[in-house]
């Protein structure tokens, strides 16, 4: 019984990194993203990222609708992003299919 406690522990799901926010770039109300993370395929990929603003509201989420195995890092945008008057920082955070949202987020300063 004890060796099938084991082989149960050895066959469980393979974590691979969390995706990581490279880059940010800001052009009005568009947002260019640029992720790295180890897509596997299907069952494992970056699937999308998300603005917040310093309060953690949601400006704006990006969905990401395949895997980018080939293609890394990548980058993406989101247009229509209204940013209100008066924030100078934003946060930016990547998720993936398996992991869901990384806890690390990623800082974009305003100010010129």
């Amino acid at each position: 019984m004890r060796y099938l406690a084991l082989i149960a522990c050895l066959a469980g799901p393979a974590f691979a990194d969390a995706p990581v926010v490279e880059a940010v770039t800001i052009n009005g109300s568009s947002i260019s993203v640029t992720l790295s993370h180890p897509d596997t395929g299907w069952d494992h990929y970056a699937d999308g990222w998300e603005v917040l603003d310093a309060d953690g509201n949601s400006l704006g989420i990006r969905e990401l609708a395949h895997p980018h195995v080939n293609e890394q890092p990548f980058t993406r945008s989101l247009s229509g992003v209204d940013i209100p008057e008066g924030v100078t920082t934003l946060f930016v955070r990547a998720r993936c299919n398996v992991d869901g949202w990384s806890e690390t987020l990623f800082e974009v300063n305003l100010n010129p």
